[in-house]
């Protein structure tokens, strides 16, 4: 199984390579990616530098063009599918029909990726993206159990990626509205999720800390309490007299203990989630998968999710805390 990291710039890029990732995938300095904060992703310069480091060292590079633009606004998209063809990206990952149409009729030889925005969960909707746009891998989203992925292997026209590792989103992705409607802005055609412009902090004399976004009360925190980015789904709430993580208590998806079964349902490529995230992350995580997919590589039969990994990757788990997600629903 090839394993793709998170490149939210070309330090995170490089760490990613060295570590031992198989691709990686970044994206543009704006709404054409569903990470468009600011101080993230690559200018032309930069991409142009990271995938050469990549193809140096025989390794790959993705462009995350996974936003979805109206009529008005589709030209970025379609430049950035133009850079991604200039300067030699290994393929694009996207989710909205223009795009992908574009894609196919200007560049056919450029590798298109079905992104998990296009929340592609059946074995239809996989063939006929195939047979419509000629894509060469579709990235599953987080919603499935095993058993439904199992399936998928089975039925789908093309190889099929899945997350491993990282932040869980409690939606099915590219339908998600909780930001938009706090906010006004969409992660599906702006970009990003509770944009940093509406985050208002305060902070109190007792040293308690109190998050807002767009006036609405998110959370607040105790003084020595952790305190993640501000998301409408990982907020905590009044409900009936009580406070608590009403939608999604923070967590992150760890799939390390699925991974014999995965590869043996023949999944072609592990995601890990974080173009957010810092290159102590990367380097981190992208290291620990990449031995337990030489270990399991090198001998399946005696391979065992080791201690020492799965402590690693709890300590970059938000809420330093891991679950299986939907992966292990015992109804499908």
């Amino acid at each position: 199984m090839q394993l793709v990291c998170p490149a939210g710039n070309l330090p995170a890029l490089q760490a990613a390579i060295d570590a031992g990732a198989d691709a990686v995938y970044a994206g543009l300095r704006n709404e054409t990616n569903a990470r468009a904060f600011p101080g993230l992703n690559f200018s032309d310069a930069e991409l142009a530098q990271g995938i050469a480091y990549a193809h140096a060292r025989g390794r790959k590079v993705y462009l995350a063009l996974n936003t979805y633009p109206d009529s008005a606004r589709l030209a970025p998209w379609l430049a950035a599918v133009d850079k991604a063809a200039a300067l030699g990206c290994d393929a694009i990952i996207a989710a909205e029909l223009a795009v992908l149409d574009y894609a196919t009729r200007t560049y056919p030889a450029l590798a298109r990726h079905l992104s998990v925005q296009g929340s592609a969960t059946t074995a239809p909707a996989l063939r006929y993206m195939h047979e419509r746009f000629g894509i060469s891998r579709a990235v599953l989203p987080r919603v499935l159990s095993v058993q439904q992925v199992e399936r998928l292997c089975e039925t789908s026209p093309v190889p099929l990626e899945v997350f491993a590792f990282g932040s869980l989103c409690i939606m099915v992705e590219g339908r998600c509205q909780l930001s938009s409607y706090v906010t006004g802005a969409s992660p599906n055609r702006h970009g990003v999720c509770s944009p940093a412009k509406f985050v208002r902090w305060e902070e109190h004399a007792d040293g308690r800390r109190s998050v807002h976004l767009n006036e609405v009360l998110i959370d607040r925190f105790e003084p020595a309490e952790p305190a993640g980015y501000p998301t409408v789904c990982k907020g905590r709430f009044e409900v009936r007299g009580e406070t608590f993580h009403a939608l999604e208590e923070p967590t992150s998806l760890n799939t390390l203990e699925l991974l014999p079964r995965l590869a043996q349902a023949g999944v072609a490529a592990l995601k890990i989630e974080g173009r957010q995230r810092g290159v102590a992350y990367v380097a981190s995580v992208t290291r620990t998968w990449r031995d337990a997919l030489d270990r399991y590589r090198a001998v399946p039969a005696a391979w065992s999710a080791q201690p020492a990994w799965q402590a690693t990757l709890t300590r970059h788990a938000e809420g330093h805390q891991t679950t299986l997600g939907p992966y292990h629903r015992h109804w499908h």
